[in-house]
């Protein structure tokens, strides 16, 4: 089980705790864990950042292997984007909503932008995953024009797991900030 849902690990119950430095009204606890609500956003958030991550990997195969898909990948990956701006929308309206699905298109500049509408996301933090991202993505299209395929797909795994923290990262600043939703 994931250990950000396990109701029973530390990642979840540290949101709870008196002690946290919470500015904003606390999420009600659960009986039984995290509200479906919560467990909702963080499985929307995870199946975003898990389709950003494939659909970047698919068109770099696309790109270097001069695949006849090309054009219907690149526009499947450009999608991704108006899909987050969608799921935001309910917590920070039309404007920002749009505004994210720019920035998606450019990752240097979006961790500035998730600092300003959630209290709860560090721009410092935002910008680590974002190059970590970037970095390992290129390495990723190097591995694949050197035709290394199996450090190719160890790169994807690990962009894999890289995606899946910062759709973590960005469910909880959610929950985080609006704790009565959830």
């Amino acid at each position: 089980m994931n250990p950000v849902l396990d109701p029973e690990s530390s990642s979840w119950s540290a949101l709870l705790r008196d002690d946290f430095p919470f500015f904003w009204p606390r999420p009600r606890p659960r009986p039984g864990g995290i509200s479906r609500a919560a467990l909702n956003l963080s499985n929307q958030m995870r199946e975003l950042w898990e389709q950003h991550g494939t659909w970047t990997r698919m068109a770099i195969m696309s790109i270097v292997f001069e695949l006849r898909d090309e054009q219907a990948t690149l526009r499947r990956l450009l999608q991704n984007p108006a899909d987050f701006a969608d799921a935001l929308l309910p917590f920070y309206g039309k404007r920002n909503a749009r505004e994210f699905d720019r920035l998606l298109t450019d990752h240097l500049v979006i961790a500035a932008f998730l600092a300003r509408i959630n209290p709860f996301w560090s721009e410092r933090r935002w910008r680590e995953m974002l190059f970590e991202h970037l970095r390992q993505v290129t390495q990723e299209a190097i591995t694949m024009l050197q035709g290394q395929y199996e450090r190719s797909v160890r790169t994807y795994d690990a962009i894999e797991t890289q995606s899946l923290g910062m759709a973590d990262e960005m469910w909880r600043g959610i929950v985080r900030q609006f704790p009565r939703r959830f």
